[in-house]
Protein backbone atom coordinates (compact mmCIF):
# COMPACT_ATOMS: atom_id res chain seq x y z
CA UNK A 1 0.00 0.00 0.00
CA UNK A 2 2.72 2.63 0.77
CA UNK A 3 4.43 1.78 -2.71
CA UNK A 4 1.07 2.36 -4.48
CA UNK A 5 0.80 5.97 -2.11
CA UNK A 6 4.35 7.02 -3.58
CA UNK A 7 3.94 5.81 -7.36
CA UNK A 8 0.98 8.10 -7.42
CA UNK A 9 2.89 10.90 -5.08
CA UNK A 10 5.38 10.94 -7.77
CA UNK A 11 3.17 11.35 -10.69
CA UNK A 12 1.41 14.14 -9.27
CA UNK A 13 4.95 16.18 -9.43
CA UNK A 14 7.44 17.75 -12.01
CA UNK A 15 10.49 15.45 -11.91
CA UNK A 16 13.04 17.60 -10.86
CA UNK A 17 10.60 18.60 -7.48
CA UNK A 18 9.40 14.46 -7.18
CA UNK A 19 11.40 14.11 -4.06
CA UNK A 20 10.47 17.20 -2.06
CA UNK A 21 6.57 16.89 -2.49
CA UNK A 22 6.71 13.02 -1.69
CA UNK A 23 8.59 13.74 1.82
CA UNK A 24 6.03 16.60 2.10
CA UNK A 25 2.85 14.30 1.07
CA UNK A 26 4.40 11.04 3.41
CA UNK A 27 4.52 13.92 6.28
CA UNK A 28 1.21 14.84 5.53
CA UNK A 29 -0.33 10.93 5.37
CA UNK A 30 1.67 9.88 8.95
CA UNK A 31 0.47 13.37 10.47
CA UNK A 32 -2.83 14.35 9.17
CA UNK A 33 -5.64 13.92 12.11
CA UNK A 34 -8.28 12.47 9.48
CA UNK A 35 -6.06 9.69 8.81
CA UNK A 36 -5.70 8.77 11.72
CA UNK A 37 -9.50 8.88 12.43
CA UNK A 38 -10.22 6.32 9.73
CA UNK A 39 -7.25 4.25 10.92
CA UNK A 40 -9.13 3.97 14.29
CA UNK A 41 -12.78 3.46 12.49
CA UNK A 42 -11.03 0.56 10.84
CA UNK A 43 -9.83 -0.78 14.46
CA UNK A 44 -12.65 -0.41 15.56
CA UNK A 45 -14.77 -2.05 12.94
CA UNK A 46 -12.24 -5.17 12.83
CA UNK A 47 -12.26 -5.52 16.46
CA UNK A 48 -15.94 -6.65 16.38
CA UNK A 49 -15.40 -9.52 14.76
CA UNK A 50 -13.71 -10.93 18.33
CA UNK A 51 -17.24 -8.92 19.65
CA UNK A 52 -19.71 -11.74 17.57
CA UNK A 53 -17.66 -14.78 18.08
CA UNK A 54 -19.46 -15.38 21.21
CA UNK A 55 -22.38 -17.68 22.33
CA UNK A 56 -25.59 -15.81 24.35
CA UNK A 57 -25.34 -15.80 27.67
CA UNK A 58 -25.40 -18.85 30.19
CA UNK A 59 -28.62 -18.60 31.88
CA UNK A 60 -27.75 -19.94 35.99
CA UNK A 61 -30.66 -20.13 38.70
CA UNK A 62 -30.87 -20.62 41.80
CA UNK A 63 -34.48 -21.43 43.91
CA UNK A 64 -35.09 -22.19 47.28
CA UNK A 65 -38.25 -23.88 48.37
CA UNK A 66 -40.13 -21.57 51.36
CA UNK A 67 -42.48 -24.39 52.04
CA UNK A 68 -40.68 -27.65 51.13
CA UNK A 69 -42.54 -30.38 48.66
CA UNK A 70 -42.44 -33.80 50.36
CA UNK A 71 -41.64 -36.27 48.02
CA UNK A 72 -41.04 -40.45 48.74
CA UNK A 73 -37.43 -40.23 48.85
CA UNK A 74 -37.47 -36.67 51.35
CA UNK A 75 -38.17 -32.72 51.45
CA UNK A 76 -36.94 -30.53 48.40
CA UNK A 77 -34.74 -27.93 49.74
CA UNK A 78 -33.38 -26.22 46.89
CA UNK A 79 -33.34 -26.39 43.11
CA UNK A 80 -29.93 -25.29 40.75
CA UNK A 81 -30.48 -25.05 37.04
CA UNK A 82 -28.12 -24.36 34.36
CA UNK A 83 -29.05 -23.53 30.43
CA UNK A 84 -27.04 -23.05 27.37
CA UNK A 85 -28.63 -21.67 24.38
CA UNK A 86 -26.47 -22.65 20.83
CA UNK A 87 -27.47 -20.77 17.78
CA UNK A 88 -27.97 -22.70 14.38
CA UNK A 89 -25.23 -24.70 12.62
CA UNK A 90 -22.89 -21.73 11.11
CA UNK A 91 -24.50 -18.39 12.49
CA UNK A 92 -21.45 -17.33 14.47
CA UNK A 93 -19.70 -17.97 11.35
CA UNK A 94 -22.03 -16.24 9.61
CA UNK A 95 -21.74 -13.42 11.65
CA UNK A 96 -17.86 -12.87 12.19
CA UNK A 97 -18.20 -13.05 7.91
CA UNK A 98 -20.68 -10.26 8.01
CA UNK A 99 -18.46 -8.03 10.38
CA UNK A 100 -15.65 -8.66 8.68
CA UNK A 101 -16.81 -7.43 5.24
CA UNK A 102 -17.93 -4.40 6.93
CA UNK A 103 -14.54 -3.57 7.92
CA UNK A 104 -13.11 -4.64 4.86
CA UNK A 105 -15.95 -1.10 3.31
CA UNK A 106 -14.34 0.35 6.35
CA UNK A 107 -10.61 0.00 5.26
CA UNK A 108 -11.71 2.08 1.72
CA UNK A 109 -12.45 5.33 3.91
CA UNK A 110 -8.76 5.01 4.73
CA UNK A 111 -7.44 4.58 1.15
CA UNK A 112 -9.92 7.23 -0.31
CA UNK A 113 -9.11 9.86 2.39
CA UNK A 114 -5.54 9.15 1.79
CA UNK A 115 -6.00 9.91 -1.60
CA UNK A 116 -8.14 12.93 -1.19
CA UNK A 117 -5.29 13.99 1.11
CA UNK A 118 -2.17 13.69 -1.20
CA UNK A 119 -4.28 15.48 -3.76
CA UNK A 120 -5.12 18.55 -1.45
CA UNK A 121 -1.27 18.50 -0.08
CA UNK A 122 -0.38 18.67 -4.24
CA UNK A 123 -2.33 21.50 -5.08
CA UNK A 124 -1.99 23.46 -2.06
CA UNK A 125 1.62 22.97 -3.18
CA UNK A 126 0.85 24.37 -6.57
CA UNK A 127 -1.24 27.49 -5.16
CA UNK A 128 2.08 28.41 -3.04
CA UNK A 129 4.26 28.12 -6.15
CA UNK A 130 2.44 30.08 -8.40
CA UNK A 131 1.91 32.77 -5.94
CA UNK A 132 5.48 32.86 -5.15
CA UNK A 133 5.95 33.30 -9.05
CA UNK A 134 3.49 35.87 -9.40
CA UNK A 135 5.36 37.53 -6.54
CA UNK A 136 8.34 37.37 -8.09
CA UNK A 137 7.00 38.51 -12.40
CA UNK A 138 5.91 42.18 -9.92
CA UNK A 139 8.82 42.45 -7.91
CA UNK A 140 10.85 42.08 -11.87
CA UNK A 141 8.09 44.73 -13.31
CA UNK A 142 8.20 46.98 -10.55
CA UNK A 143 11.69 47.03 -11.02
CA UNK A 144 11.71 47.36 -14.71
CA UNK A 145 8.70 50.49 -14.03
CA UNK A 146 11.53 52.06 -11.85
CA UNK A 147 13.87 51.63 -14.87
CA UNK A 148 11.72 53.34 -17.20
CA UNK A 149 11.07 56.36 -14.27
CA UNK A 150 14.57 57.57 -14.11
CA UNK A 151 14.38 57.36 -18.43
CA UNK A 152 11.15 59.83 -17.74
CA UNK A 153 12.82 61.77 -15.13
CA UNK A 154 15.67 62.19 -17.94
CA UNK A 155 13.30 63.01 -20.65
CA UNK A 156 11.68 65.72 -18.52
CA UNK A 157 14.71 67.53 -18.08
CA UNK A 158 15.31 67.93 -21.56
CA UNK A 159 11.77 68.46 -22.41
CA UNK A 160 11.19 65.38 -24.47
CA UNK A 161 8.51 64.19 -21.64
CA UNK A 162 6.24 65.92 -19.42
CA UNK A 163 5.73 65.48 -15.78
CA UNK A 164 2.67 63.72 -16.47
CA UNK A 165 4.59 60.64 -17.44
CA UNK A 166 6.12 60.02 -14.88
CA UNK A 167 3.15 60.52 -12.46
CA UNK A 168 1.74 57.28 -14.69
CA UNK A 169 4.46 54.99 -14.08
CA UNK A 170 4.58 55.86 -10.29
CA UNK A 171 1.06 55.17 -9.65
CA UNK A 172 1.42 52.08 -12.24
CA UNK A 173 3.84 51.29 -10.08
CA UNK A 174 2.14 51.98 -6.64
CA UNK A 175 -0.97 49.36 -8.17
CA UNK A 176 1.73 46.49 -8.59
CA UNK A 177 3.34 47.20 -5.07
CA UNK A 178 -0.52 47.03 -3.95
CA UNK A 179 -1.33 43.42 -6.06
CA UNK A 180 1.98 42.05 -4.56
CA UNK A 181 1.39 42.60 -0.95
CA UNK A 182 -2.07 41.38 -1.38
CA UNK A 183 -0.51 37.87 -3.05
CA UNK A 184 1.63 37.85 -0.14
CA UNK A 185 -1.64 37.83 2.47
CA UNK A 186 -2.92 35.06 0.12
CA UNK A 187 0.31 33.30 0.61
CA UNK A 188 0.57 33.26 3.97
CA UNK A 189 -3.31 32.17 4.00
CA UNK A 190 -2.39 28.82 1.55
CA UNK A 191 0.95 28.69 4.10
CA UNK A 192 -1.45 28.21 6.71
CA UNK A 193 -3.91 25.51 5.03
CA UNK A 194 -0.79 23.26 3.79
CA UNK A 195 0.68 23.27 7.15
CA UNK A 196 -2.65 22.18 8.36
CA UNK A 197 -2.59 19.30 6.36
CA UNK A 198 0.49 18.51 7.78
CA UNK A 199 -0.99 18.67 11.34
CA UNK A 200 2.12 21.30 11.84
CA UNK A 201 2.66 24.59 13.05
CA UNK A 202 0.88 27.34 11.22
CA UNK A 203 4.24 29.10 10.49
CA UNK A 204 6.30 26.76 9.24
CA UNK A 205 7.85 27.93 5.92
CA UNK A 206 7.50 25.97 3.01
CA UNK A 207 10.38 25.36 0.82
CA UNK A 208 9.19 25.41 -3.22
CA UNK A 209 10.73 24.41 -5.99
CA UNK A 210 12.09 27.30 -7.85
CA UNK A 211 10.22 26.29 -11.30
CA UNK A 212 8.17 24.60 -13.07
CA UNK A 213 7.54 24.01 -16.60
CA UNK A 214 4.86 22.03 -18.44
CA UNK A 215 6.70 18.82 -19.69
CA UNK A 216 6.94 18.03 -23.51
CA UNK A 217 4.41 15.58 -23.46
CA UNK A 218 1.60 14.18 -21.05
CA UNK A 219 1.64 11.05 -19.11
CA UNK A 220 -0.41 8.39 -20.45
CA UNK A 221 -3.76 7.97 -19.06
CA UNK A 222 -5.41 4.49 -18.40
CA UNK A 223 -8.90 5.15 -18.01
CA UNK A 224 -10.09 1.73 -17.50
CA UNK A 225 -8.44 2.06 -14.16
CA UNK A 226 -11.50 4.35 -13.38
CA UNK A 227 -13.72 1.58 -12.42
CA UNK A 228 -11.07 0.08 -9.73
CA UNK A 229 -10.91 3.66 -8.02
CA UNK A 230 -11.62 3.00 -4.49
CA UNK A 231 -14.82 5.15 -4.17
CA UNK A 232 -15.93 2.31 -6.33
CA UNK A 233 -14.89 -0.22 -4.61
CA UNK A 234 -16.30 0.49 -1.28
CA UNK A 235 -19.97 0.35 -3.27
CA UNK A 236 -19.22 -3.08 -4.19
CA UNK A 237 -17.58 -4.30 -0.78
CA UNK A 238 -20.35 -2.49 0.57
CA UNK A 239 -23.03 -4.89 -1.40
CA UNK A 240 -20.88 -8.03 -0.53
CA UNK A 241 -21.36 -7.10 3.39
CA UNK A 242 -25.11 -6.63 2.57
CA UNK A 243 -24.92 -10.33 0.71
CA UNK A 244 -23.15 -11.33 4.27
CA UNK A 245 -25.55 -10.20 6.42
CA UNK A 246 -28.55 -11.85 3.96
CA UNK A 247 -27.21 -15.05 4.72
CA UNK A 248 -26.78 -14.05 8.62
CA UNK A 249 -30.08 -13.57 8.31
CA UNK A 250 -31.25 -16.69 7.21
CA UNK A 251 -29.13 -18.19 9.85
CA UNK A 252 -30.72 -16.16 12.48
CA UNK A 253 -34.00 -17.31 11.49
CA UNK A 254 -33.40 -21.01 12.04
CA UNK A 255 -34.06 -22.74 15.71
CA UNK A 256 -31.73 -22.44 18.64
CA UNK A 257 -30.99 -25.13 20.81
CA UNK A 258 -30.27 -25.42 24.52
CA UNK A 259 -29.46 -27.79 26.79
CA UNK A 260 -29.54 -27.71 30.36
CA UNK A 261 -29.19 -29.15 33.67
CA UNK A 262 -31.11 -29.14 36.76
CA UNK A 263 -30.46 -30.48 40.27
CA UNK A 264 -32.64 -30.46 42.99
CA UNK A 265 -31.54 -30.78 46.57
CA UNK A 266 -33.31 -33.52 48.38
CA UNK A 267 -33.40 -34.15 52.38
CA UNK A 268 -33.29 -37.52 54.05
CA UNK A 269 -36.74 -38.65 55.50
CA UNK A 270 -36.11 -39.24 59.32
CA UNK A 271 -36.53 -42.16 60.98
CA UNK A 272 -36.90 -44.14 57.95
CA UNK A 273 -34.90 -46.91 56.22
CA UNK A 274 -34.91 -47.47 52.55
CA UNK A 275 -33.12 -47.14 49.15
CA UNK A 276 -32.76 -43.92 47.89
CA UNK A 277 -33.60 -41.53 51.04
CA UNK A 278 -32.59 -38.12 50.57
CA UNK A 279 -31.59 -39.11 47.21
CA UNK A 280 -30.96 -35.44 45.23
CA UNK A 281 -32.52 -35.10 41.89
CA UNK A 282 -30.64 -34.50 38.60
CA UNK A 283 -32.57 -33.66 35.50
CA UNK A 284 -31.00 -33.07 31.65
CA UNK A 285 -32.71 -30.61 29.59
CA UNK A 286 -33.20 -29.66 25.51
CA UNK A 287 -34.18 -27.34 24.81
CA UNK A 288 -35.46 -25.95 21.06
CA UNK A 289 -36.06 -21.86 20.23
CA UNK A 290 -37.99 -21.43 17.59
CA UNK A 291 -39.23 -18.10 15.30
CA UNK A 292 -42.56 -19.25 14.65
CA UNK A 293 -43.40 -15.67 13.73
CA UNK A 294 -40.93 -15.03 10.96
CA UNK A 295 -42.22 -12.12 9.35
CA UNK A 296 -39.19 -10.13 11.07
CA UNK A 297 -36.71 -12.11 8.97
CA UNK A 298 -38.36 -11.65 5.96
CA UNK A 299 -39.06 -8.10 6.60
CA UNK A 300 -35.02 -8.30 6.59
CA UNK A 301 -34.74 -10.08 3.60
CA UNK A 302 -36.59 -7.22 1.85
CA UNK A 303 -34.58 -4.37 3.33
CA UNK A 304 -31.22 -6.31 1.96
CA UNK A 305 -32.55 -6.10 -1.47
CA UNK A 306 -33.66 -2.90 -1.52
CA UNK A 307 -30.49 -1.72 -0.16
CA UNK A 308 -28.59 -4.29 -2.61
CA UNK A 309 -30.51 -1.67 -5.64
CA UNK A 310 -29.46 1.51 -3.70
CA UNK A 311 -25.81 0.18 -3.70
CA UNK A 312 -25.92 -0.43 -7.13
CA UNK A 313 -27.81 2.91 -7.97
CA UNK A 314 -25.17 4.93 -6.01
CA UNK A 315 -22.09 3.24 -7.39
CA UNK A 316 -23.22 3.71 -11.13
CA UNK A 317 -24.13 7.94 -10.02
CA UNK A 318 -20.73 8.16 -8.53
CA UNK A 319 -18.98 6.20 -11.98
CA UNK A 320 -20.98 8.92 -13.86
CA UNK A 321 -19.74 11.79 -11.80
CA UNK A 322 -15.76 10.69 -11.57
CA UNK A 323 -15.96 10.09 -15.83
CA UNK A 324 -17.12 13.64 -15.79
CA UNK A 325 -14.74 14.78 -13.27
CA UNK A 326 -11.68 12.48 -15.23
CA UNK A 327 -13.00 13.94 -18.82
CA UNK A 328 -13.31 17.17 -17.68
CA UNK A 329 -9.42 17.09 -16.33
CA UNK A 330 -8.23 16.27 -19.22
CA UNK A 331 -9.34 18.73 -21.23
CA UNK A 332 -8.70 21.22 -18.74
CA UNK A 333 -4.74 19.86 -18.83
CA UNK A 334 -5.14 20.37 -22.47
CA UNK A 335 -6.21 23.93 -22.34
CA UNK A 336 -3.47 24.58 -20.25
CA UNK A 337 -1.56 23.49 -22.18
CA UNK A 338 -2.74 25.63 -25.40
CA UNK A 339 -3.13 28.98 -23.02
CA UNK A 340 0.66 28.27 -21.75
CA UNK A 341 1.79 27.75 -25.50
CA UNK A 342 -0.02 31.16 -26.42
CA UNK A 343 0.98 33.36 -23.55
CA UNK A 344 5.01 32.14 -24.29
CA UNK A 345 4.84 33.61 -28.02
CA UNK A 346 2.36 36.70 -27.10
CA UNK A 347 5.10 37.09 -24.45
CA UNK A 348 8.17 36.79 -27.11
CA UNK A 349 5.92 39.71 -28.93
CA UNK A 350 5.74 41.96 -25.87
CA UNK A 351 9.74 41.66 -25.09
CA UNK A 352 9.92 42.20 -29.27
CA UNK A 353 8.15 45.62 -28.45
CA UNK A 354 9.84 46.52 -25.47
CA UNK A 355 13.23 46.34 -27.44
CA UNK A 356 11.76 48.30 -29.93
CA UNK A 357 10.85 51.09 -27.58
CA UNK A 358 13.93 51.04 -25.32
CA UNK A 359 15.96 51.46 -28.85
CA UNK A 360 14.27 54.22 -29.69
CA UNK A 361 14.89 56.15 -27.03
CA UNK A 362 18.45 56.28 -28.09
CA UNK A 363 16.99 58.62 -30.98
CA UNK A 364 15.40 60.67 -28.54
CA UNK A 365 12.02 59.22 -29.33
CA UNK A 366 9.83 57.63 -26.71
CA UNK A 367 6.04 57.59 -26.18
CA UNK A 368 5.66 56.73 -22.02
CA UNK A 369 1.75 55.77 -22.81
CA UNK A 370 2.95 53.27 -25.70
CA UNK A 371 5.55 51.65 -22.82
CA UNK A 372 2.79 51.59 -19.72
CA UNK A 373 0.77 49.44 -22.76
CA UNK A 374 3.49 47.41 -23.46
CA UNK A 375 4.54 47.01 -19.49
CA UNK A 376 0.96 45.82 -18.95
CA UNK A 377 0.72 43.21 -21.69
CA UNK A 378 3.82 41.83 -20.65
CA UNK A 379 2.27 41.25 -16.99
CA UNK A 380 -0.74 40.07 -17.73
CA UNK A 381 0.78 37.64 -20.25
CA UNK A 382 3.39 36.36 -17.48
CA UNK A 383 0.73 36.17 -15.04
CA UNK A 384 -1.72 34.10 -17.57
CA UNK A 385 1.35 31.67 -18.07
CA UNK A 386 1.82 31.10 -14.30
CA UNK A 387 -1.88 30.25 -14.01
CA UNK A 388 -1.05 27.69 -17.06
CA UNK A 389 1.66 25.79 -15.56
CA UNK A 390 -0.57 25.57 -12.20
CA UNK A 391 -3.55 24.62 -14.25
CA UNK A 392 -1.77 22.07 -15.76
CA UNK A 393 -0.27 20.27 -12.64
CA UNK A 394 -3.36 20.84 -9.93
CA UNK A 395 -5.41 18.80 -13.24
CA UNK A 396 -2.24 16.10 -13.11
CA UNK A 397 -3.28 16.08 -9.53
CA UNK A 398 -6.87 15.33 -10.39
CA UNK A 399 -6.17 12.77 -13.16
CA UNK A 400 -3.75 10.86 -10.71
CA UNK A 401 -6.32 10.70 -8.17
CA UNK A 402 -8.62 9.40 -10.32
CA UNK A 403 -6.69 6.63 -12.24
CA UNK A 404 -3.55 6.14 -10.05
Amino acid sequence: MRIVFIICALCFVFKGNAQQLETLINEALENNPEIQKFELQYKVASEKVNEVNTLPNTELGLGYFVSEPETRTGAQRFKVSAKQMLPWFGTITSRENYVSSLAEAKFEDIVIAKRKLMASVSQSYYNLYANKAKQEVLTENINLLATYETLALTSVEVGKASAVDVLRLQMRQNEMQQLKEVLQQQFLAEQTKFNNLLNRENDVTVMLVDSLIIPSEDFEIASENLALHPELLKYDKLYRSVEQSELLNQKESSPMIGFGLDYINVAERPNMDFSDNGKDIVMPMVSVSIPIFNRKYKSQTKQNEFQQQEITAQKQDRLNTLETLLDQAINDRISARISYATQAKNLKQAKDAEDILVKSYETGIIDFNDVLDIQELQLKFQMNQIESIRTYYVQSTIINYLIQ
